[in-house]
């Protein structure tokens, strides 16, 4: 079983990893991840990201592909992973394929302004660092958790957002294309609800 995971931020991909991750029990893989656990440990791939991170840089497609491969290599993934954040663009795809092809990709699609407004609403705590949204807790300014104070991380701000979905519409688009033209990749309509989502992925999985 071996899945990779499409969707833009807001689109409830990272929920949506986890309950598959411990209804499957397949290993969820996401290149930040990968990244911090190998410049934690100091491995020569790990001093190269650090270096790059630390001068402002992007890790290149080469060096995450190298990354990648080498976290699918490890005995945890022996029967299938859950792949999240990669591939991000056709070259990268084309090399999964070569060392590790997926069996599936599911992409969860989700209208832009509920995209929009779901990323737009979410509040952080600056004390417990918990997650919150207006459309739960209402437009509060403390934490419901510890009272700490709310904020909007960067991030989540408007103009971020549509820069942030527009260059994920550019770089997934080709994506999309890549595999669909494959017949491996299945939409799953993610304006609905979380069960919702999760019970449609389900049919696709099994």
């Amino acid at each position: 079983m071996k899945i990779v995971l499409l969707g833009a931020p807001g689109s409830g991909k990272g929920t949506q990893a986890a309950l598959i991750t411990e209804k499957f029990n397949v290993p969820h893989i996401s290149t930040g991840d990968i990244f911090r656990a190998n410049i934690k440990n100091g491995t020569p791939l790990g001093v190269k990201v650090k270096a790059i991170i630390d001068a402002g840089g992007l890790c290149p497609d080469e060096l995450t592909i190298e990354l990648v491969k080498d976290r699918l290599s490890q005995e945890d993934c022996k029967n299938g992973y859950l792949l999240d954040g990669f591939p991000r663009n056709v070259a990268q795809a084309e090399a999964l394929d070569g060392f590790c092809a997926p069996d599936t990709v599911i992409e969860i699609d989700v209208d832009l302004n509920k995209l929009e407004k779901r990323i737009t609403g979410r509040r952080s705590c600056s004390k417990c660092g918990g997650t919150f949204h207006v459309s739960v807790i209402g437009d509060v300014k403390t934490c419901p958790t510890c009272g700490g104070e709310l904020f909007t991380r960067k991030d989540d701000v408007p103009e971020t957002v549509k820069e942030r979905l527009s260059v994920y519409e550019k770089q997934t688009a080709p994506l999309v294309d890549f595999y669909g033209a494959q017949g491996k990749l299945k939409k799953v309509d993610g304006n609905l609800a979380v069960n919702e989502v999760f019970a449609e992925i389900e049919k696709i999985i099994k």
